[in-house]
């Protein structure tokens, strides 16, 4: 078969990949139920330890352990370097979702609890199921990515409430007045208070004093229940046991089968 080509895989390979899938679901949610309050920091992993974010990004992970947070990072280089080794060196849980790609991604030796994944998608349930907070750095595709998954699950309420913090107001105000030009005045895409479920900081403590209030004032519901009372604090939002918040049913069910 040339390059290029569509590979069919049998019935049989199809099955093992669901339990490849199923196995990292159980050891990420057996590893990060463990965990606690968490904030997930996101940017490039591209930065050098010279970059002016590796600094603040580690000053930021020290900040949120000294407040009672761990911190999630996908594990590699650049900024989740910075942020896994403000965090350990705090005394703090310091989690790392490693990737495994094509290109191997050197993992960072600041992780004290270190999870690796074969799937893009089930790295990121963990990322944001078990984060109260997130804050994304500068960077590239995989960050810009990790912000609107954030947005989109807080914007349609699927998730419990989260803090979004983006870090870099030289970076991120372009693509916000985008959003708010484009996305909200020229075509309604948007709702007036979706701009207000990020917020843009260039300092530590105003995005940590954020991710502290945030929490406080959303203990009960922010992150995954943690009690069977908790389940129920807000029908009929109510939160299902892998942590997302019921729907409504799609309304095709109760269509005819058989309009004509």
């Amino acid at each position: 078969m040339s390059d290029g080509e569509f590979t069919y895989r049998t019935a049989a390979e199809e099955t093992w990949r669901i339990f490849r899938i199923m196995a990292e679901f159980v050891e990420g949610i057996d590893v990060m139920s463990r965990v606690g309050p968490a904030v997930s920091i996101f940017g490039s992993s591209r930065m050098t330890a010279a970059d002016p974010y590796y600094a603040v990004a580690e000053q930021c992970a020290r900040r949120l352990v000294e407040c009672g947070f761990a911190v999630i990072t996908g594990g590699g280089p650049g900024v989740m370097e910075g942020a896994n080794k403000g965090a350990a060196e705090a005394g703090g849980k310091s989690v790392g979702l490693n990737i495994a790609l094509p290109e191997e991604q050197e993992p960072n030796r600041y992780q004290n609890i270190a999870l690796d994944f074969h799937y893009f998608f089930v790295r990121k349930v963990m990322f944001v199921k078990y984060a109260v907070a997130t804050i994304c750095f500068p960077g590239g595709f995989g960050s810009l990515d990790e912000f609107f998954e954030s947005m989109t699950l807080v914007q349609t309420r699927k998730s419990p409430p989260m803090k979004i913090i983006l870090m870099g107001t030289e970076f991120w105000r372009p693509l916000a007045e985008w959003i708010r030009t484009t996305l909200l005045k020229q075509h309604n895409f948007i709702s007036p208070g979706d701009l207000d479920l990020f917020m843009i900081t260039d300092d530590v403590e105003p995005a940590v004093n954020a991710i502290c209030a945030f929490y406080e004032q959303n203990r009960p519901v922010a992150g995954p229940p943690s009690t069977a009372k908790d389940l129920m604090l807000h029908p009929p939002e109510r939160v299902t046991a892998e942590g997302t918040i019921y729907g409504i049913p799609s309304a095709w069910k109760s269509r005819p089968r058989n309009p004509e």
